[in-house]
């Protein structure tokens, strides 16, 4: 099992400051009890900040250090390491970081004039010093487990409520575009004989949607089907615009068979017209190159609409954008970059 370094919270850092100063305030009195036989101090000292810092403060000022050596020089760089592992390493840790400690400080107190074991007694400031040290750690590895499982409890439950609606708005698209196209249909049927210019439109309409309601079941699509979806969308804005909209799609017929996700490109093709080149009296190009380079197909849009210049806000003018660009990073990894066309206009890629 593996343990989650994780940064402390505000709570936690004064639970552990708690946590030292009552085990240092019985480790203080414990001393003035042991002491006082041996000595003219009287129990006032119990009371004395310098005889609590002279006693027990240094001592869990030490432990102190030596935890966050050992959090800093061993826990952490053994983050991924099995949770058996680090604490083994933290055991191995302990005792000679211990053994100087005390040394140290028996030296500082021999200065000042103040009382430490002596002989074999001595054992006793690395007994019980490796006991509380290993019940610290102990605690911490168990405060971590416990931490990450809440962590992985609140991701399951967020991805079961995603799961729970990403299924419904899955049912809602397929009712939609299924009652949709259907409705399209009926209406071509019902159109006069010579109306084949508006035939052919809700013929096509019909296709967006029957594409659509095939997103929602199938996760990736072959690329002729998206190019195929994608056209039919330009002719219905051709339809619109006339020769305003000039579209120019090229890629290799040998990447047609090649798998992508659907419905990556229309939004993107749908935020050129809609803000670079609807504004336009003249209108404007469209190019959609898809190409390979290495192992993985390359996706550019360019239009020469107006432009943008301030990049951020391009995705807070609609959702489409913003939605394929969490779509790419979220479920294939890809970045969607935003750049300068030249003479004009914006110029939209990715890889997949």
């Amino acid at each position: 099992m593996k343990t989650t370094i994780f940064t402390p919270t505000r709570k936690e850092i004064l639970g552990l400051a708690c946590f030292y100063f009552a085990f240092a305030l019985l480790y203080h009195g414990v001393l003035e009890y042991l002491t006082s036989p041996y000595t003219d101090a009287s129990w006032l000292d119990f009371f004395s900040p310098r005889g609590f810092w002279e006693n027990a403060g240094i001592q869990y000022l030490q432990y102190f250090i030596i935890s966050v050596f050992i959090w800093l020089t061993i826990i952490r760089p053994l983050a991924r390491r099995p949770q058996w592992q680090q604490f083994l390493a933290v055991m191995v840790a302990v005792f000679p970081a211990i053994y100087l400690m005390r040394e140290l400080r028996y030296r500082w107190l021999e200065s000042v004039g103040r009382w430490h074991l002596e002989g074999t007694n001595g054992v006793w400031d690395l007994y019980i010093p490796a006991l509380f040290m290993l019940f610290q750690f102990g605690c911490y590895f168990a405060y971590a487990n416990f931490r990450e499982n809440q962590r992985k409890l609140k991701v399951e439950g967020e991805l079961r409520q995603a799961a729970l609606k990403s299924e419904l708005a899955a049912i809602k698209a397929q009712l939609n575009p299924h009652f949709l196209y259907n409705v399209f249909n009926t209406i071509n049927a019902a159109l006069p004989p010579g109306s084949e210019d508006a035939r052919n439109l809700v013929s096509r309409l019909s296709d967006l949607f029957r594409y659509q309601l095939r997103a929602t079941q199938e996760d990736l699509v072959p690329l002729a089907d998206e190019l195929a979806f994608v056209t039919n969308y330009l002719d219905l804005e051709h339809a619109r615009f006339g020769d305003r909209l000039q579209v120019d799609i090229n890629v290799e017929p040998a990447l047609l068979s090649r798998k992508v996700p659907p419905m990556l490109l229309q939004p993107l093709v749908e935020n050129s017209i809609k803000h670079g080149l609807a504004s336009l009296v003249e209108g404007g190009i469209i190019t959609v190159d898809i190409f390979q380079r290495e192992e993985k197909l390359h996706f550019r849009i360019a239009d020469t609409g107006v432009g943008v210049t301030d990049k951020k806000r391009l995705f807070h003018k609609g959702v489409g954008l913003t939605n394929t660009r969490m779509r790419l990073e979220k479920m294939y990894g890809a970045v969607l970059q935003v750049a300068d066309n030249h003479p004009r206009g914006l110029i939209v890629s990715f890889a997949l």
